[in-house]
């Protein structure tokens, strides 16, 4: 049974799980086995491999590089390269299905090696509406914000608040891509440039 690298990314699996070893057994010739969340039904799963309605995890995109990251991991760089993604961002299926990765657990990963950041609450603070912004100004006692447009919102924020004021009132975040991560896009541009393309 291919078991390499098995803990990164499948520890919480019952290896005595006829299920389990059944998946397994489709991955024997990979590098490793993809990912498979607790939420996943397996059962029903292998029953649309069997038939053809569902594919495996393509082998290339189990093959780690020399960083320990996957294809996956990119994926999620390139993504995150947008300007859009945040703490309340999901998840497409396709970081499980297609590239075999706990998508949650790679932005951690991404993060301890350098490769992305969490953006500060004043940095975030783009991610808020008009109106969230000036609820925020009002409880600070900002005055002369009412005819302002959001940009205008949001600069006055930055000006008039700090980061210990502001971080407690609000939760999303945005992330952003280092160029340390950048880099890594560069060096592997294969992996994007055969991802399906769409706009954020």
């Amino acid at each position: 049974m291919n078991t390499k690298n098995f803990t990164k990314q499948n520890s919480h699996l019952d290896l005595n799980d006829p299920e389990v070893q059944k998946f397994f057994f489709l991955y024997e010739d990979h590098a490793e086995v993809p990912y498979i969340s607790p939420q996943r039904n397996l059962k029903e799963w292998l029953n649309l491999v069997s038939i053809g309605s569902e594919s495996l995890v393509p082998k290339q995109n189990m093959v780690r590089f020399e960083e320990d990251i996957l294809p996956g991991h990119l994926i999620l760089l390139w993504r995150i390269n947008f300007g859009t993604f945040t703490t309340i961002s999901g998840y497409p299926k396709y970081f499980e299905y297609n590239y075999g990765i706990n998508a949650a657990q790679a932005l951690n990963e991404i993060q301890q090696k350098g490769y992305a950041k969490e953006l500060s609450a004043i940095d975030s603070l783009p991610y808020l509406n008009a109106a969230q912004l000036k609820a925020i100004l009002k409880k600070f006692g900002v005055t002369g914000y009412s005819k302002l447009k959001k940009s205008e919102l949001t600069e006055l924020a930055k000006e008039q608040l700090t980061e210990e004021q502001l971080a407690p009132h609000f939760k999303i975040r945005g992330y952003q891509i280092t160029p340390a991560g950048k880099a890594l896009l560069i060096k592997y541009p294969e992996v994007v440039d055969r991802h399906p393309k769409k706009k954020f």
